[in-house]
């Protein structure tokens, strides 16, 4: 028989390695879920960063980096007085009936005032104000504010000063950088020099100019704005660029927590985020978190069927941050559906991909055109790039206004996607595809009336021809 002693030890030396196993597997768990939760939050800043980089892409070119063709600098409108053409790849799924007239807005010393003139007759006319999140947040236009003319102030979150005499309105920016898109409406080639002058009298005017008063003193940030690099949102350097970025927002109280999480993976605005700070385990959760969201926002945007969710206000979003996501994925600067509505297919009737190898019509009955107090256009694009299609003919949309187009005998109006001429007579309704490339359309509407706005009014499929 043992020894009393020997057996007490023995079961002391047992209890003490099982505690020791159980801290192990109790330490190995807790940094799993540690892990999980790393890759939780990065997926999710991820999603929320994505928009805000792309729209940065655009400001970035538009007034920092010197050396790109769009450069103006800051508060400067850049117009373009011609339709859009294959060449025009800045932005995806460039918008060809209205030229832009653009401008990079830094609110961060002082506010802007915009200042529009009277516009002649019923020329449809918008300027959408579009802050660092992507919220479209204010409009000026033929539709928000008419055709008269007017000046307005454009304020950043931190503005507590005086509206001067003259300004029409106020416009609150919850963010001190904004993209102004200005959209003209072009009749025609020849209508061309008068659209130039119209797009020459668009001003932004610094507010102590519009005073006659002192400047003021320049706002510094912790972080300078950095180079854009497309790579950068592929890698944990992205937290980076949102740190930078996150520095000329303003934290909406719907998001104090968010930001809060987001803070326990090193994203804090005007702070640098240094990876060799960092475990490689940490680090690696944080990729996982970029490539999760990366699948995830694939996969939804080939869920889009209607994009008039997807752009708006931050009350009208409800800080749907994925609806962002693929919005800016999909169309960045797309319009509030008040003012235009989107919408169009990658597929056929069938719900067969639209490809360059096939001949379709899209047909709509007598009747059931988009309902449109401005007008209707329908746009093709190239798949993935989303730019627009080059062709023999130079056209790239067709719609209401399109001179030449033909109606059938009895009302139906008959619109040809071919990549090759569907023949003389019906060349005046024939929007080319993308010869051996996948496709699809954008039909936009502008001034869509109730029945399009609350999809009463449901748009046709284009039909293969076998």
């Amino acid at each position: 028989m043992k020894n009393p002693v020997s057996i007490l030890i023995l079961l002391f030396l047992s209890l003490t390695a099982c505690k020791k196993e159980q801290s192990a597997d109790s330490k190995t768990a807790e940094a799993a879920i540690a892990s999980d939760s790393i890759t939780a939050i990065a997926k999710q800043a991820w999603i929320y960063g994505y928009p805000m980089f792309y729209n940065y892409k655009t400001i970035y070119a538009s007034a920092i980096a010197k050396e790109a063709k769009t450069y103006v600098g800051f508060n400067k409108f850049k117009s373009y007085s011609n339709s859009a053409t294959p060449a025009d790849t800045l932005v995806v799924t460039i918008n060809n009936d209205t030229p832009y007239s653009s401008a990079a807005i830094d609110v961060s010393d002082e506010p802007v005032i915009l200042q529009v003139p009277k516009i002649e007759g019923d020329r449809y006319f918008v300027m959408q104000f579009t802050d660092l999140y992507t919220f479209n947040f204010e409009y000026v236009g033929s539709r928000a504010t008419g055709n008269q003319g007017g000046k307005y102030l454009i304020a950043g979150p931190d503005w507590k000063g005086e509206t001067p005499k003259g300004i029409d309105k106020v416009l609150h920016s919850e963010t001190n950088l904004i993209f102004l898109i200005g959209r003209t409406e072009l009749d025609s080639p020849s209508d061309v020099p008068n659209l130039k002058k119209i797009q020459d009298q668009y001003k932004l005017i610094p507010l102590h100019e519009f005073t006659k008063q002192a400047a003021p003193p320049v706002k510094k940030y912790d972080m300078p704005l950095p180079a854009w690099k497309e790579a950068d949102y592929s890698s944990v350097e992205f937290i980076n660029v949102l740190n930078s970025l996150l520095q000329y927002t303003s934290e909406d109280s719907s998001e104090k927590e968010l930001r809060a999480k987001f803070a326990k993976i090193g994203i804090v605005p005007g702070k640098p985020f240094d990876s060799s700070n960092y475990p490689p385990e940490t680090l690696k959760a944080i990729e996982k978190g970029i490539s999760e969201a990366k699948a995830e926002l694939d996969s939804k945007i080939k869920e889009v069927k209607d994009s008039g969710s997807l752009f708006g206000t931050r009350a009208a979003l409800k800080n749907n941050y994925m609806n962002r996501a693929i919005a800016a994925a999909t169309g960045l600067y797309g319009n509030t559906k008040e003012e235009a509505v989107y919408t169009g297919s990658a597929t056929d009737k069938d719900n067969q991909p639209l490809s360059g190898n096939n001949k379709y019509i899209l047909k709509f009955p007598k009747g059931q055109l988009p309902d449109a107090k401005y007008f209707w256009s329908i746009t093709m694009y190239n798949l993935p790039k989303r730019f627009l299609v080059p062709n023999p003919i130079n056209r790239y949309s067709i719609g209401g206004k399109s001179k030449g187009l033909k109606y059938e005998p009895n009302g139906d109006l008959i619109i040809y996607f071919y990549p090759e001429s569907p023949g003389k007579d019906k060349e005046s309704n024939w929007l080319p595809t993308p010869k051996n490339q996948n496709f699809n359309f954008v039909l936009r509407i502008y001034g869509p009336q109730p029945n399009v706005i609350n999809n009463v009014w449901k748009m046709p499929l284009p039909e293969k021809i076998k």
